[in-house]
């Protein structure tokens, strides 16, 4: 297995650019992906999938999926895009519950860490990192957990595993 690498480490000062960086990552994307998101609630998890999803012509809304922990949406580029939260389950078995199609679509979980080992030898993790004090972030009730305002945050893209190798962002 190849060495973990940043393939980007940058700051998004706005939701907007938040979501360009989902684009970014569309771009790089194909069938039997798996990106995980990381960050605390209100960081732009849901925000990146958004521009992830409308790069990949998306159908439906991409909205967090914390209640109905994985949401499937159809593409017009390629291959579905599954958007699942791995925020309400306590063990990854669950996540194997799923019945996920891991091989033909790209995946994209929200506090996926530590429930997608196994899964695929190749991982992009995202880890989104929100000021503290700049605001307060919504609870986990709340209908989207990533509608706050505006405020830096950094991102950093790690690959691992050979699907990555060569690729950049």
């Amino acid at each position: 297995m190849t060495e973990p690498r940043v393939l980007l480490d940058t700051t998004a000062r706005t939701t907007e650019e938040m979501g360009a960086l989902g684009a970014r990552l569309a771009a790089v994307l194909r069938a039997g992906d798996l990106v995980v998101l990381t960050g605390p609630l209100g960081a732009g998890k849901t925000t990146m999938t958004r521009g992830l999803g409308a790069a990949l012509g998306a159908r439906g809304q991409v909205s967090s999926p914390t209640f109905v922990l994985a949401r499937t949406h159809p593409t017009t580029a390629g291959p579905d895009l599954v958007h699942v939260d791995a925020y309400r389950l306590s063990d990854p078995v669950e996540l194997d519950d799923l019945d996920l199609d891991w091989d033909f679509s790209i995946v994209v979980v929200e506090w996926g860490r530590g429930f997608v080992d196994g899964v695929s030898d190749s991982i992009l993790d995202v880890e989104i990192v929100r000021a503290t004090g700049a605001g307060e972030a919504p609870g986990p009730d709340d209908l989207d957990p990533d509608d706050v305002p505006d405020e830096p945050r950094r991102v950093v893209v790690t690959a691992t595993g050979p699907r990555w190798d060569g690729v950049a962002l």
